[in-house]
């Protein structure tokens, strides 16, 4: 018998406990008595007749389902492979060391990820993700490397199954974007990408510079949660803000009206400004701007510990050397290292694809451990 087989059944024996610390962790028990609950609420009288309320007991209840349909595969994966590490032992069958290989790898996967999950433990970590971008100063070459991030993170969206709607979009006048608002959804979308709030300094050889010069930028992104939550305690009236409407333009294509349906509110107490340009109409741009802006309240407001809205202050966010979260190094040499988490990696090219996962699990294991790295 291929000794392989033998390595992978010793590795299978000794995942085994970890999985079964995941049911625990995952609250299986607790998603199952849920689970009925919501069931028994679908099934009774008139539970359709406020539809809103039905459609988030629905999703709800698809959530459940897919967390207990993914542990469930999970067990059976594992079975599986040690069913094929007794076989191949049996009959002494090297075929199906492929298929053991690539289960092995999958089910590792999944059961990192499903770890991960359970550390998203924060009242918003569920929620959608309104991620805005912002160059920093350097024109041309400031606003390449904010489309470079932009890019990064719609790239990481897609590989995870999210999708991503854009907002707002405003392009370089050379190159590369001046700003852009993007929404990206699905579940756990804010909880693994919080992490990535702050600014991102580039050191490249900038392809603009006639003498290849090497050139540092900076860009910010902003990740906020999605908040529909209507018992928050926000209220924004018309008078608290300035409405501003203009022609769209930039990214969006053809669902761009191209009459002066954006719009772009600026609330006048903390000087926060909201842009939305991809609706169809006028009212709803508004719609879109006055959910961004009040998420951005709320979440402004839970991250101060402040008691109320109007606590908040405007505070202008510094991008510039000192200020960042992670490096992105093209010369002398290859690096993107965070310099919150110590995590890092030569391949540049990878990162700018979106495979962010190593530097998004590292964030949330020191979220949980407190076991940041010291500047």
């Amino acid at each position: 018998m291929n000794i392989e087989f033998d390595t992978y059944k010793q590795k299978l024996g000794e995942i085994r406990p970890t999985l079964d610390d995941l049911a625990g962790s995952l609250n299986l028990e607790g998603l199952q008595n849920e689970l009925e609950r919501l069931h028994a609420m679908q099934e009774a009288p008139g539970f359709w007749d406020n539809p809103e309320k039905s459609q988030q007991v629905v999703m709800k209840t698809k959530t459940i389902e897919n967390k207990l349909s993914r542990y469930k595969n999970m067990v059976s994966s594992w079975e599986d492979m040690m069913t094929i590490c007794e076989m191949a032992a049996e009959e002494d069958d090297d075929s199906m060391l492929p298929e053991l290989k690539e289960g092995f790898q999958k089910l590792s996967e999944d059961m990192e990820r499903c770890r991960l999950e359970t550390l998203l433990t924060g009242q918003y970590d569920k929620n959608n993700a309104l991620m805005s971008f912002h160059a920093g100063a350097g024109g041309t070459e400031a606003q390449d490397w904010c489309q470079m991030l932009y890019r990064m993170y719609t790239r990481w969206a897609e590989a995870h199954g999210y999708t991503y709607k854009i907002l707002d979009y405003l392009e370089g006048e050379e190159a590369g974007l001046k700003s852009a608002d993007i929404l990206i959804e699905g579940e756990n979308a804010y909880g693994f990408l919080k992490g990535e709030n702050g600014v991102h300094r580039l050191v490249r050889v900038s392809p603009f510079d006639a003498n290849a010069r090497r050139q540092t930028s900076f860009s910010a992104v902003e990740v906020i949660p999605e908040i529909q939550d209507d018992s928050q305690d926000v209220d924004i009236r018309p008078e608290d803000y300035e409405m501003q409407v203009f022609r769209s333009s930039g990214a969006g294509g053809q669902h761009i009206n191209k009459t002066s349906s954006a719009v772009r509110l600026i609330h006048k107490a903390t000087g926060i400004v909201v842009s939305c340009q991809t609706e169809r109409s006028q009212f709803q741009n508004k719609e879109t701007c006055l959910r961004m802006l009040r998420s951005k309240l709320v979440e402004i407001k839970e991250r101060e510990h402040l008691e109320k809205i109007s606590d908040i202050k405007g505070v202008q966010q510094k991008i510039e050397w000192g200020s960042q979260i992670r490096n992105y190094v093209f010369m002398p040499y290859t690096l993107v290292k965070d310099t919150r988490t110590g995590c890092e990696t030569s391949n540049v090219n990878a990162v700018m694809d979106g495979a962010l996962d190593p530097f998004i699990n590292a964030y949330l294991t020191c979220a949980a451990t407190g076991n940041w790295v010291t500047k």
